[in-house]
């Protein structure tokens, strides 16, 4: 099986280089989108072995998702892989997050930062943000997952083609899951280790957060 790692980056020029560096030793390609950086991140990404995607200008991490999403299916990908570029994720757990679709026939498999594992998140975050995200999802779209906000999960080829993202900004997350679950797709949730290095979104991102779900809902 091809497994393509999609990593939308923005102004990532520090922590690019190393995190292509560990993923490509467990994927078959690394896809970084530079969504408008205003830095060195797609010449570094590029230096580092990536196949570099650039948006002009920033478009939003959905926008940039779904332009890897749409690489990686007219490239052969049997398996997707969404991963962040700022080095927070470990790059170990790529085997554990696509296990699920290569051995028990899962079609989505979504990491989460609350089964159990250590994670240093900001208390706003945890305690805030995160409690927000769950209730406006369950409320907007009935979806009730433990983490309605990762940014690391993996789809099926399948799933993936089923999944278009429409919404460019924060709002993908929620998209991701109502179509998940309005669409029937077999899914499910893996804990994951997320290391925070700088702390959070702030108040007004939060916010920014809900209000991008709550016009999502009523745009589609």
């Amino acid at each position: 099986m091809r497994i393509f790692c999609i990593i939308p980056a923005l102004n990532e020029e520090k922590n690019i280089g190393s995190v292509v560096d560990g993923v490509k030793k467990v994927v078959d390609e690394v896809v970084v989108v530079d969504d408008g950086s205003l830095d060195s991140t797609g010449s570094v990404a590029r230096a580092h072995g990536a196949i570099l995607l650039s948006h002009l200008i920033n478009r939003g991490q959905g926008a940039a998702l779904q332009t890897g999403n749409e690489y990686a299916l007219q490239n052969g990908a049997d398996i997707i892989v969404h991963f962040d570029a700022d080095g927070q994720f470990s790059v170990e757990e790529i085997k554990d997050i696509v296990r699920p679709i290569i051995n028990d026939g899962y079609d989505v498999v979504l990491g989460s930062r609350f089964l159990g594992k250590a994670t240093n998140m900001p208390f706003f975050k945890r305690y805030f943000i995160i409690p927000l995200a769950r209730l406006t999802n369950y409320l907007l779209f009935n979806v009730s997952l433990s983490d309605p906000q990762s940014g690391f999960r993996a789809f099926s080829r399948q799933a993936a083609a089923q999944i278009k993202i429409e919404q460019p900004g924060w709002a993908h997350c929620s998209e991701i899951l109502s179509k998940v679950v309005s669409g029937k797709i077999k899914f499910k949730e893996i804990p994951i280790t997320v290391t925070y290095s700088k702390f959070g979104r702030s108040f007004s991102s939060g916010f920014e957060i809900i209000k991008d779900t709550i016009i999502g809902k009523f745009i589609n």
